[in-house]
């Protein structure tokens, strides 16, 4: 996909729901409206948008989404565009990984995407160290 970011810590004893918290402390600080689905054995899916701004890039319905996966030792933060979920906090994980989590996206959201992405990419690397 265009402009999806994948990144794997491994051996680097992460704590997950610390990292969690800090990525979504860091889009709320930058504007980001943040919601996060519930955590399940499958990791954990956080969703950002940014008010007025990001409906005018890019479709209103449409979020940043991170999703936070793995173990300690094995981490997988993948980061991309996906449809914005009403219902993030109750949805179960499993259903949404079976689903089309991140979408396609076209020239005007790609710009968009790999500013936005590539940020948070060096702030989840300064996270885990």
């Amino acid at each position: 996909m265009i402009g999806e970011k994948v990144m794997q810590f491994q051996g680097k004893h992460v704590d997950l729901p610390d990292l969690e918290s800090k990525i979504e402390g860091y889009l709320t600080s930058d504007g980001f409206t943040v919601q996060r689905s519930a955590p399940s054995d499958h990791g954990v899916v956080l969703q950002a948008k940014k008010g007025r701004f990001l409906a005018s890039v890019i479709d209103a319905d449409r979020a940043l989404t991170i999703t936070v996966s793995g173990s300690a030792d094995d981490c997988l933060v993948r980061i991309g565009i996906g449809k914005w979920l009403q219902h993030l906090a109750t949805a179960a994980l499993e259903t949404l990984l079976l689903s089309d989590l991140f979408l396609f996206v076209d020239v005007a959201e790609t710009a968009w995407n790999l500013e936005i992405e590539d940020k948070l990419v060096r702030q989840v690397e300064s996270f885990v160290g």
